[in-house]
């Protein structure tokens, strides 16, 4: 499952890398749910299409999100007879046999995502590790940055210490760029949050998998480049993520404890933005005016 918004330039590289990545799997379907993409990212997709690679697409019609174009492409297929769906972004590209570790480890007893080791396109690691949202990380993350209070025991909610990505093991949480999903779990856990629109909904899904009993596994034996997205330099999606990561945490726990992580992450966000990043100030008056939130995404 591939999402995709005007990614033209990147998505050939994705479904390429899917030959190798899927040996000693068998890939069912490839879906690729586009979000009214303006380019030719499904001629593009379709053109990938051969019997090894059975490219399929599914236009969702408008720039509905991410949460929203996974739930069209899944309402397509047949759980029943599939193991696991794997969903990745389009700016990622799979080395050869990654994925087989990730459907091994889905074999564990109420195993029901499994994500990979990422890395930039330098080979250099990408953290994608997190540990549970709570108000003490986001004060430590606010007060020391995220990178150094990720590196301090469990102090921050990133998990930044390289040695921690040397180790298969169950983690709360890991980036939605790529990860595996057990058909079983998607049928009992339900749909993706759609209000999410982009960012926190792969949170919320691992989150709410916790909550069933499902397990979230971390296999470094598998390996995924990821390009990286634009919300660390882009203003307008930085502040969505910020927002949605308070959201999340309010919707989960409620009452004075999301209160003080709001504050927390106003500290934080406040402080960078006065040290001059664009992303922080954006972020800030996000926060602080609900009316300048996103509601929608533009096409």
């Amino acid at each position: 499952m591939i999402v995709t918004y005007n990614s033209a330039q990147i998505l050939p590289g994705c479904l390429r890398s899917l030959r190798d990545g899927s040996q000693g799997v068998h890939l069912a379907h490839v879906v690729v749910a586009d979000n009214a993409s303006k380019d030719d990212s499904i001629a593009l997709a379709l053109a990938e299409k051969t019997a090894d690679l059975p490219i399929r697409a599914v236009q969702l019609g408008r720039n509905a999100g991410y949460a929203a174009a996974i739930n069209a492409g899944v309402d397509t297929l047949d759980l029943d007879t599939l193991d696991a769906v794997m969903v990745i972004n389009p700016d990622c590209r799979l080395r050869p046999g990654s994925l087989l570790p990730l459907a091994e480890a889905l074999r564990r007893p109420r195993c029901g995502i499994a994500a990979p080791l990422l890395i930039n396109p330098d080979g250099s690691l990408q953290p994608s590790l997190r540990r549970m949202p709570s108000v003490g990380r986001a004060l430590a993350e606010a007060v020391i940055g995220g990178n150094l209070a990720g590196r301090i025991g469990r102090l921050g909610e990133m998990v930044t210490d390289p040695r921690a990505y040397d180790r298969a093991a169950p983690v709360a949480w890991a980036t939605g760029a790529a990860m595996l999903v057990s058909a079983a779990a998607i049928k009992e856990i339900g749909a993706w949050d759609e209000s999410f629109l982009l960012y926190s909904e792969e949170t919320e899904f691992a989150l709410r998998a916790a909550d069933h009993g499902w397990t979230f596994w971390y296999e470094p034996a598998s390996v995924v480049e990821h390009i990286g997205g634009d919300s660390g330099v882009n203003p307008v999606l930085a502040s969505l993520l910020t927002v949605n990561k308070v959201t999340l945490f309010r919707r989960r726990r409620g009452g004075a404890a999301s209160f003080a992580y709001y504050l927390a992450v106003v500290l934080g966000e406040a402080v960078r933005a006065l040290a001059g990043r664009r992303t922080s100030r954006a972020s800030v008056v996000a926060l602080l005016r609900p009316s300048r939130r996103i509601r929608e995404l533009a096409d």
